[in-house]
Parts: C-alpha cells; structure tokens; sequence
C-alpha cells in the first residue's frame, strides 16, 4: 500500500477529552473516529489492526473446537424476562419499542439468546458439549463513556457459551478456555495476568479475569511474585491474620466524643486491629431494601463488591442518618450486641471465633471491650475485606502486590442459572430431564485495540506488537521529488511485498521528511527503512520503532536484513 493512496488523516490534536496515551493516539493516528458518546469508527489502519486481533482470536477458538455462531444485534425483551436479567441489568441495557410496539434491546450480552438457540434443538446428553461463540457488536449504555475504547459504549466482543451434562466436563472446558485464552494474548504479543475475579451481573459460581498489565488500567489486580496468584482486588484473598489479645470481662465503657476507628483505639490504648468497624449500608433488592452493617477488623477496610454478594443484593448505597436511626443505631456508636431483628448484619470471615474485641455499644459515647463473638449466636461470616499491599499471600505465604491492568478477557462457570430460568433441558443417561450446565467465555476484541498501546507507547506515539501492527515496515522516502530515491523506495517495496511483508510506501510528495518521521512514529509501525542523504554512498537507514535505533544498511542487503528481523 502506499501512503499517498491510503486513508490517514494523522494530526497533531489533541482530543480534549483523551486522558489515555490509547484514547490520543488512535485518533490523533487517523486508527478510530468519534462520532458520538463511546461510540467509535474504524478507519483503514484501524481495520486492519482489529482484523488481525480477530483473526488471532477465531483461529485459537477454532483450534480449541468451538463453533462460530452469529446471534443479531438485537435481542427481544423476551428472552431477558424468562431469565429475569430485565430486573438486574439496569439502566446499562438500552431498550426500545419498534414500530409494532414490540419490546426489544441492544444485546450487551447473549447468555439468553444462546439458551434460546440450543433449547429444544439440543435434546440429550450425547450431543453434548457444545461450544458456540460469536464475534459480534455489542452496546452498553455506560453512564459516563470515557477513555476512547478503553470504556465504550458500542464495542466488538467475542463471546462465547459452552453446553455440558455435568459440572465436570464443565470445568474441563474453563480449563481449556484458560489455556486457550493465554495463547491469544500470548500472540497478540502482550504481557498479562490471569486472575480470579468476581462474576458481577453474569453470575455463576467462578471466574477468571485475564489483564493486560498497564500503568493506566483501571482495575487494581494483587498479585504474588513469588507464585502465579494474581486476583481482582473485588475477589483478593490473603492468608488469615491472627491475634492473640489478653483476655477480660466483657464492659461497657464511656468513650465521649470518640466515632472513628483511630480515636476508640488511642483513647482505649488499643492496636485498630481489635477493634470492630461498623459500616453501615442501605441494601437494595428485588422487592425492597433493608438496613445492613458489615463488620470487619478496625485495621481493615471493607470491599465493597464482596459485601454486595454477601448478601445477594443489587446495589448498596449510603444509608441517611434518619433512616439508621430509625432501625435502631446510634452511628459512630454501631455494635455487634442488642442489634434489632429487621436489619442484616454480615461479618468479615477472619473475625470468626474472635474475642477481646472492642466495639460500639448501641449507645452515644460508649463502646464494648472485650467483646467475645463465641458467645453470640447466630451470626453470618463471609469475606469482607479489601486485600492490602503488604498481606501474605494464602498460596505459597510471599507478600502480595498491587499493579494495575486493563481487563480485556473474563470466563465463567455459569451453572444452570440460565438453562434453568429459561426451562432449557436435556435427557441424561437416564432419561431424566436436567437443565445443562453452562460456562461463559468474553474476550473484548475492540477493547483489546486500546489495551495493546496502553501496554507499548512512548510520548511520540504507538508501538504496535508484530502480530497486531498495521504494516510490519514503512519505507520513507525523504524527498518524493528525487527519482533515484524515489525509484529505489518503489523497488525496495516490490520486492517486501513479493515477500508478503506488509509495507507501505511513503511517496507523499508535498510532504516533508519531518513530517513523515513524525507519521511513523505516531503510527508505531515495526521498522522504517529512510531514503535519503546516505543513499549517494549506497545506504539507507533502518530505524527500530520501539528504540528509535538507526543502523545504516547497504541498498542490496536491505531487503534481507528486514526479512531477518521481522523474521527473527
């Protein structure tokens, strides 16, 4: 291809709501277009760096046996009513009405529809598994679309569900989606993290997150760099801190004017680690909300994500002070005893089995110590707390890390949460009808654009990895005007192109060498091989985009030494 007949409006502007090197680049690059809130066109170079992403992906899919379906874009309320997502999938999921009156929405996932393609048409054990996935459109409306393709609205998704008679073979499946899923981001040519993670509105029972590790991810990932864990910091675990305070008799003490965790504990002269911290939330669930205080250590802060699935609610938000009043507590004053009865109370597992405990007594400026939880009956433990830099790591006992990544990848074993809310059933060996057992599998293939500048950029521009760049070498021709050093750049891209290396050829004749430079390196193709000056002394220069190295190769080596590195 040559530049001159190629596409790429590059410019020095800034888009003035790109904060990610990913979001400036890609336009400034001439790769995406904005055309309205998280919504983005691919041009010509954007393309073709999402069809080679493509192509990575359905290849390893295809090697892995799955089968590529195509659901529409449009799904009928219908289908999310039987499995009763409408309730759950909020504002995110844009519905309309066509002209018929008939309810319909812009898919933001297809657990349904593919619970739809196969009821019925897949009827017993020995058809099974089954692996469908597709490539496919996707909408979500975000509330606040930012971040170019990093959090979109409109995006390209591989999605895929798998079909199994038992949670076994299920597990053999998630299992091969994991090794599956780590050849393509290994081929994409990225550095990644495979983490547990929280299954959020597709449910089921486990999940893996795969991140592509970048400084300006979104999501903060623990991880040990003494074995391979790495999880989400909404599904971290770390291994179980003991304590071990003198014991006494459980009393109330004055504690005046002391709310916050650090003021009981100094006036009590008392590490924050045994004391109890109220967090007070109001729940919200399908018919109504209630009340709930988690409990967690002083010393620790509390997850929010995993409070929200400890108690299997949609949302939690602030609760008011009329309303905590109203149930009975005094805040800043919150305790585990003489709690009233139409109020949830969750505490955090480690606490379990504790005692010498201080915390709040249901009553201004006064505190319990010594509090035993032995002795109170019937209480509710679940993991609470946010894992810290610094915890010890449950696998091997290294010290877990922060890092950031950008999550481009997530399965799931799903269960029968879908089959069986949609009444989707098989006959097993028995003749018995069973709802089958489902996994989910994503890959964000758009989003993936994005993730790979994220992780390989410098301040001039984008560095492609080999296998998603747009051409592998640009032949920069310094003055198009030259005929020796324009017909030397058009018999250096006839001979890589008879070696299928794609390249394109600079011949922009208005354009200056500066200019072109400035173009490469913006757009981060692999190599640049520059005529110009040396030419009169036989060479031309080869210039590395990841280093910006120049090395200087005789004119008839040219084409063997390019081959060599990109080869290599």
């Amino acid at each position: 291809m040559k530049f001159s007949k190629l596409f790429i409006p590059t410019t020095k502007e800034m888009p003035s709501d790109a904060t990610l090197p990913s979001h400036q680049y890609l336009v400034r690059g001439g790769f995406v277009a904005q055309t309205g809130a998280g919504i983005y066109d691919f041009m010509p170079l954007g393309k073709i760096v999402l069809d080679k992403i493509k192509a990575i992906v359905k290849k390893e899919m295809d090697e892995a046996g799955a089968l590529e379906v195509q659901f529409g874009f449009v799904t009928p309320l219908s289908l999310w009513e039987e499995s009763g997502r409408d309730l759950t999938m909020g504002s995110e999921m844009l519905r309309f009405k066509d002209r018929k009156g008939g309810n319909f929405v812009l898919s933001p996932t297809n657990e349904e529809a593919v619970v739809n393609m196969v009821k019925n048409r897949v009827t017993s054990y020995k058809d099974l598994p089954l692996h469908l996935y597709q490539i496919n459109t996707k909408f979500r409306d975000e509330a606040r679309p930012r971040f170019g393709l990093m959090r979109g609205r409109e995006f390209l998704m591989k999605d895929g569900y798998s079909f199994h008679s038992n949670e076994e073979d299920l597990v053999r499946e998630f299992n091969l989606m994991e090794a599956t899923y780590k050849k393509i981001y290994t081929k994409l040519g990225l550095s990644f993290r495979v983490v547990e993670a929280d299954s959020g509105a597709i449910g089921g029972s486990g999940s893996k997150e795969f991140h592509v590790l970048a400084s300006s991810g979104e999501d903060t990932i623990v991880v040990c760099y003494s074995c391979e864990y790495a999880a989400n910091i909404e599904a971290a675990k770390r291994k179980k801190v003991n304590y071990d305070f003198s014991r006494g008799e459980e009393k109330k003490v004055e504690t005046p004017n002391c709310k916050t965790i650090d003021e009981v504990a100094d006036f009590l002269q008392v590490p924050t680690s045994q004391t109890l911290k109220a967090v007070i939330k109001k729940a919200i669930f399908k018919d109504g909300s209630k009340i709930v205080v988690f409990f967690v250590r002083g010393s620790d802060e509390l997850e929010e994500t995993k409070a929200l699935n400890s108690i299997d609610a949609l949302e939690l938000i602030e609760a008011n002070e009329d309303e905590i009043k109203e149930v009975g507590l005094v805040a800043g004053y919150c305790g585990i005893k003489n709690l009233v009865k139409d109020i949830l109370v969750v505490i955090d597992s480690e606490l379990e089995a504790s005692n010498s405990l201080v915390c709040g007594a249901n009553e201004e400026n006064y505190h319990l110590i010594n509090v035993d939880l032995t002795k109170i009956a019937n209480l509710t433990f679940k993991d609470l707390i946010a894992v810290k830099e610094g915890d010890i790591c449950y696998c091997c006992g290294g010290t877990l890390s922060y890092t950031k990544g950008i999550e481009a990848g997530h399965i799931f074993q799903l269960g029968d949460k879908y089959s069986k809310a949609m009444n989707a059933t098989f006959l097993d060996e028995n003749g018995k009808a069973k709802p089958f057992i489902m996994g989910c599998y994503g890959v964000g293939v758009s989003r993936l654009v994005a993730a790979i500048i994220e992780q390989n950029h410098d301040d001039k521009g984008c560095i492609w990895t080999k296998e998603t760049a747009p051409f592998m070498v640009d032949i920069i021709v310094s003055n198009s005007k030259n005929e020796e050093e324009a017909k030397i750049g058009e018999d250096i891209y006839k001979e890589l192109k008879n070696l299928n290396i794609e390249t394109i050829l600079d011949d922009r004749i208005n354009a200056r060498f500066g200019f072109k430079m400035g173009d490469f390196e913006l757009l981060g193709f692999p190599y640049a091989i520059i005529i110009g000056k040396k030419l009169a002394e036989g060479f031309v220069e080869i210039v590395d985009r990841k280093t910006l190295e120049k090395v200087e190769v005789k004119v008839e080596d040219i084409v063997e030494k390019i081959f060599n590195l990109i080869k290599g």
